[in-house]
């Protein structure tokens, strides 16, 4: 049988072809059987005008089964540190944890320009979008901007020699993005002059004693916590949250709906792996060495990517602190070293403290650093791109440890010490 294709102009003409076939078949005198046929005819036939009627909606609209403003929370798959609430033309945003250990959030409404602000409770921020201009305070925000093709809305940041984009540092250099001095103590005259829509901030305290300055100067202020994420997938789709603000959602779920694609792939290939090659990661600072914790955002990475992290039964989420020997003790036949700060030569590694010598990893030359790349003025770029690119860092990690499973691939952004 060959099944004609649906045309809105269909749904006209259906019912009546319907309704005519019924009042023959109901035409007459009835008994009780040919009621209750009637009776199921006739639910049958409300039911089909119904599901042409929408069907014809969808069609003539064009979206209207795909449309993000519905009156309901926004779906996140990995990130928890942020929920949205569509309303009308009205978002809700909230920012559960702004900081390690708060036990309340920020609330905020984005609103369009042209819409009348409602009476809100005390607490919730009315930010008015979408953003003409913006002031990001962490390196991390920018690869956000960039992807979502609004780098030229940056206006200001503090530090901009950190910054390693290189379409970003063209804008510095040619003086469209003003450096505000040191982040803590930014120039607040600077930063008023600029008028910027909005200041993407973060914070690691419940200190906002900084950002209550800006909005005394009519600077509207939003916390961004990506950092707090524990799934790397998490960090990554914190570009929905910025998206939120240039009404770009549509964008920012498919830039992460590819990265979270190819870093699931890359994953279901290392989980095919027997031998799992054993990891140390972290150097000494001061009296401590520190290291991510079991259920840090990089121990998951290790874990993703087939590698036997020797901390991966310790429960803490931030990074442990521990005394040399103990690390010395567990890890000294470590197979990898995966992570060592800023050095980036054997040599500067061995100096800084000659007890690395010790360990096998070191020995061998399997010493591996995640700066292989820095911007223009020296700035990290996997420190700017990596949270939002977890799927190159997870085939870089791949590469490693398992090179047979990425023949044709180079490290992106790790390089082994020489």
């Amino acid at each position: 049988m060959r099944v004609l294709p649906f045309h809105p102009s269909s749904v006209f003409t259906a019912p009546v072809l319907i309704i005519r076939f019924v009042k023959r078949i109901l035409s007459g005198s009835f008994n009780m059987y040919q009621r209750v046929a009637r009776s199921l005819l006739t639910a049958m036939l409300s039911l089909v005008i119904l599901m042409l009627c929408s069907r014809c909606k969808q069609e003539t609209t064009g979206h209207a089964s795909n449309d993000i403003r519905e009156e309901q929370p926004r779906k996140l798959h990995y990130a928890q540190g942020f929920t949205v609430r569509y309303d009308g033309n009205k978002k809700w945003v909230e920012v559960k944890t702004p900081y390690q250990g708060a036990t309340s959030g920020y609330t905020y409404l984005l609103l369009p320009h042209d819409e009348e602000a409602p009476i809100v409770e005390p607490g919730v921020k009315i930010i008015r979008i979408p953003l003409k201009s913006i002031v990001c305070t962490s390196t991390s925000h920018l690869p956000l901007l960039e992807y979502l093709g609004e780098e030229s809305s940056l206006s200001g940041f503090p530090q901009t020699d950190y910054i390693s984009s290189e379409k970003i540092r063209q804008r510095v250099d040619a003086g469209k993005v003003l450096d505000l001095g040191i982040d803590k103590s930014m120039n607040l005259e600077q930063l008023a002059s600029l008028h910027p829509d909005l200041v993407m901030g973060y914070s690691m305290t419940s200190d906002y004693g900084q950002y209550k300055k800006m909005e005394a100067l009519g600077v509207p202020v939003v916390i961004n916590a990506e950092y707090l994420e524990k799934h790397p997938l998490g960090r990554a789709e914190w570009i929905k949250f910025i998206a939120l603000f240039f009404n770009k959602e549509h964008a920012a779920d498919s830039i992460f709906n590819s990265i979270e694609q190819l870093y699931l792939q890359t994953k279901a290939s290392a989980d095919t792996v027997v031998n799992k090659p054993s990891v140390l990661s972290g150097i000494v600072y001061g009296d401590a060495w520190f290291m991510p914790g079991g259920r840090n955002y990089a121990a998951q990475l290790f874990a993703d990517a087939g590698c036997n992290y020797l901390w991966n039964e310790d429960n803490s989420t931030g990074f442990l602190e521990l005394d040399f020997e103990s690390v010395y003790n567990k890890a000294n036949e470590a197979e990898l070293w995966i992570g060592v700060g800023s050095h980036g030569s054997l040599n500067s590694l061995g100096d800084s403290d000659h007890r690395y010598k010790k360990f096998r990893a070191f020995q061998n030359g399997n010493v591996y650093t995640y700066d292989a790349r820095k911007g223009a003025k020296g700035g990290s770029v996997y420190l700017e791109l990596g949270y939002l690119r977890p799927d190159i860092i997870l085939q870089d990690l791949v590469k490693i440890a398992h090179p047979q499973l990425l023949p044709d691939y180079t490290l992106y952004f790790h390089k082994r010490l020489e």
